[in-house]
């Protein structure tokens, strides 16, 4: 706990850092936070966890590295309610002319990498056809990250289908093959999944705000180009389509350099601080109460079935 406080410490102040550089002045676009939340904090947490740890060496702990019944069932809770409310999220600082692209888009992305989910998890995962819970709890959010950067964006709704085809299709690749040959060829712990759910589609959702920002036009968006681009705004700097996209690039650059980087600094320095056993890794009763503890301390020595305290 001393160190996640720590690393939480560090990471508000990195991410601060990091929109400054890239809203403010780089002058990105990135209403859904596809750059600055999804793609600064996978990669922040991935470089961290590549400093601090290494897989487990012994295999009744690697065991643990997994869900239950009981806890895919309250996921899956908590599946729905983010598919709901991803629209609600990508808009939450949209302006009142953008906010029904942002549901539009994002609803439709988020359709579409939920049915490539299903399809392409049913394929990678061998002969059977069967479905896995983490694609279906993970990859079907997929396009709600995707399509972030540019939610806002006029888009089209093939551009948004197609966002979200790409991010499931990718998220569920990365769960089946290549979360494991990281693990394996660099010994990168992602007990989460976090680049599948958030990196690789945060990636894919700033390339795709860069892409609309190059194609983004005045007769588009007519005297509103200043609002969904204040750089382009012939009263600030004036931008071009194409000066625009460039500066989403950099965007792109520097948030991942200050993420990969920052993490990697962050996971050495709290590596120094504290150091848990392997056995405990995946344990929660090591800083949990657990259900049958709890149990216990609530049995007293006089209770009895004629004397019923509880």
């Amino acid at each position: 706990p001393l160190q996640l406080l720590i690393i939480m410490i560090i990471e508000m102040v990195l991410v601060t850092l990091n929109e400054e550089i890239g809203a403010v002045e780089l002058n990105a676009v990135d209403m859904g936070g596809s750059m600055f939340v999804h793609t600064f904090g996978a990669y922040f947490g991935l470089g961290v966890s590549y400093a601090l740890t290494r897989p487990a060496k012994d295999e009744s702990v690697k065991r643990k590295n997994g869900a239950t019944n009981n806890s895919d069932t309250f996921a899956m809770i908590g599946t729905l309610f983010l598919w709901m409310f991803w629209p609600s999220f990508n808009g939450a600082l949209a302006g009142p002319t953008q906010q029904h692209r942002v549901v539009i888009n994002t609803v439709l992305a988020l359709t579409a990498s939920c049915s490539t989910a299903y399809y392409v998890d049913a394929v990678a995962r061998g002969k059977k056809f069967k479905f896995n819970m983490v694609s279906v709890q993970n990859a079907t959010l997929a396009g709600g990250v995707a399509v972030g950067s540019s939610s806002d964006l006029v888009i089209q709704p093939w551009g948004a289908i197609v966002c979200g085809i790409v991010a499931g299709a990718v998220s569920v690749i990365g769960y089946t093959h290549i979360q494991p040959y990281l693990q394996r060829k660099i010994g990168l712990d992602d007990t989460c999944g976090v680049h599948n759910l958030h990196g690789m589609p945060g990636v894919i959702g700033a390339i795709g705000g860069i892409i609309s920002a190059a194609r983004a036009s005045d007769i588009e968006y007519g005297e509103n180009i200043g609002t969904v681009f204040p750089a382009r705004s012939p009263d600030a700097q004036g931008w071009s389509a194409a000066e625009q996209a460039n500066h989403q690039l950099y965007a792109l650059l520097v948030t991942l350099g200050i993420s990969i980087v920052g993490g990697l600094l962050t996971g050495f320095f709290v590596k120094q601080i504290g150091h848990l056993d392997e056995s405990v890794w995946y344990d929660d009763a090591h800083f949990w109460d657990q259900e049958e503890e709890e149990e216990e301390h609530m049995l007293l020595p006089t209770d009895s079935p004629q004397n019923p305290t509880q």
